[in-house]
């Protein structure tokens, strides 16, 4: 097998609103995400309507917020990053999460104790030799945006993120070199609560259909007001970053910034044109938040896209010269499944939807019903290194999956160490094709509360977290046998993909 360059970046990936907890201590405000309660062990959750909201304020005593527990890392951070260091980390993906340095996103200084906290964090990785990778915004916004602004439709918010994020590279700068503005920027556009933080039905002409369930198909009446708002956000985060890389530039050049999106890759059902065409438009659209981070730049395609489904956007002004002055340094990106689409009508789904559902019959299914394909991830790789000619670091892939302690104080992970290694080989297929790929850090590698169904039942780690989806447990740690797989696997550098 080709071999992975002597600096790769192994590691593992998290976000703050995952694992941190520690809800209101220090001085830590509540964001968006902690309003997201859990539904039952496969519905989905990071999809919320104004009734949703209501219902979480309001019964916020007696409901479910797993986000607000996390995994107790705000604690035992310590003992997890000796954990990373076990396995051999060079690489450790972790987010910052805005309330807990600035508590309402109003304060004119952050909170002492939460920017002490993260220099800690810091502090325990290089102790390891563990190279921090830090989003800035993995989702998180102040509640209060949300009410006073509808999440990221304003350009009002973006002055108060832009003094978060300054604060971050002034702080950190000498403890951090890479960093992420937004992550999964186009899950905005898929997911607009978990991506933006806006309640959709808050429009009056926006009506709720009674089969009405995340990730489904929009009827053409409510798809228009589903597309503005969340393009509209998209545009404003998209100045954020912008402004943000530039101003990384300028004060910390020993820094590098990336974009990061998730990455889904598109068969046509058929060899038919119609098919092949319907795929070629949801790529472009999947690599459209690309090309506007990394080559600065809205390309024509999706004006014209916008301007034949009649979505309105509110350009900030100076929006041009900002995205060609804040290019970013490399491209990241989530990986974790490909898809099929159709261009028939009666079975399609929206152009840029999360999840798709049409079956692959000559791919595997997971156990929530995600198809694994690493094939495609190794051609997404030369796509975008056609495309940019950037670095490329992929900050998350990994399976999810219903797992129980054993009586032997493991899990026999088997399916996750398969999972992993074909990916890992693509990988490396990829970089002997001429892909820069500098670092992967699998998603979730200690459990952590799934973003998708805020539970602790879907699980991607290599360290179980004794903790179930109301919050029981006594939170210990346990190494499964991927634990041990992936040990080998770093400490050869890639070599060794072989069972324990």
């Amino acid at each position: 097998m080709p071999r992975f360059p002597d600096n790769f970046l192994w590691g593992g990936a998290t976000s703050a609103a995952q694992i941190e907890g520690g809800r209101c201590l220090d001085g830590k405000g509540l964001s968006h995400l902690d309003y997201v309660y859990y539904r039952g062990p496969k519905s989905p959750c990071n999809f919320m309507l104004k009734a949703d909201l209501e219902k979480a304020r309001k019964e916020e005593s007696t409901l479910n917020f797993p986000n607000r527990r996390g995994i107790d890392f705000f604690h035992r951070y310590k003992e997890d990053i000796a954990l990373l260091a076990e396995m051999g980390f060079r690489s450790f993906r972790m987010s910052i999460s805005w309330t807990r340095l600035f508590p309402t996103g109003k304060e004119d200084t952050p909170d002492p104790e939460g920017v002490a906290f993260y220099h800690n964090v810091f502090k325990e990785l290089h102790r390891y030799n563990i190279e921090p990778l830090v989003t800035m915004i993995h989702y998180e916004l102040p509640i209060g945006f949300v009410d006073e602004f509808g999440g990221w439709q304003s350009p009002e918010i973006i002055p108060y993120c832009l003094k978060y994020l300054r604060f971050l590279i002034d702080e950190y700068k000498d403890e951090v070199k890479y960093w992420l503005t937004f992550n999964e920027i186009n899950m905005v556009c898929a997911v607009p609560w978990l991506g933006g933080g806006i309640v959709l039905d808050n429009d009056p002409n926006f009506v709720i259909p009674k089969d009405f369930r995340p990730f489904a198909p929009l009827p053409p009446e409510i798809s228009g007001i589903w597309d503005s708002a969340s393009h509209q956000a998209l545009h404003h985060q998209f100045i954020a970053s912008a402004m943000i890389v530039k101003y990384a530039h300028e004060t910390a050049p020993q820094c590098l910034i990336g974009n990061m999106f998730n990455l889904h890759h598109l068969y046509p059902e058929t060899p038919s044109p119609e098919d092949a065409y319907r795929a070629h438009e949801e790529s472009e659209f999947n690599m459209f938040f690309c090309d506007v981070m990394a080559r600065g730049y809205y390309p024509k395609w999706i004006l014209s896209y916008y301007r034949r489904n009649k979505i309105k956007i509110n350009w900030y002004p100076g929006y041009e010269e900002i995205l060609k002055d804040g290019k970013v340094d490399f491209i990241s990106l989530s990986y974790y499944l490909s898809s099929i689409v159709t261009a028939d009508p009666k079975r399609q789904e929206r152009i840029g939807s999360f999840i798709r559902t049409l079956h692959n019959p000559h791919l595997e299914t997971s156990d929530f019903g995600w198809q694994v394909d690493p094939t495609a991830l190794r051609i997404s790789l030369n796509e975008l290194r056609d495309r940019f000619n950037l670095p490329i670091y992929i900050v998350e892939n990994g399976i999810g999956a219903f797992e129980t302690l054993g009586e032997d104080k493991t899990v026999h992970d088997n399916y996750r160490i398969s999972y992993l290694r074909r990916h890992i080989e693509a990988i490396a297929q990829a970089i002997d094709d001429g892909v820069d790929v500098i670092g992967y850090t699998p998603w979730g590698c200690i459990d952590l509360v799934s973003c998708s169904l805020v539970s602790m039942s879907k699980r991607y780690g290599f360290v179980y977290v004794d903790a179930d989806d109301e919050g029981n447990g006594t939170y210990n740690r346990y190494r499964k046998d991927s634990f041990w797989w992936y040990k080998k696997v770093i400490a050869s550098n890639g070599e060794d993909l072989s069972d324990l």
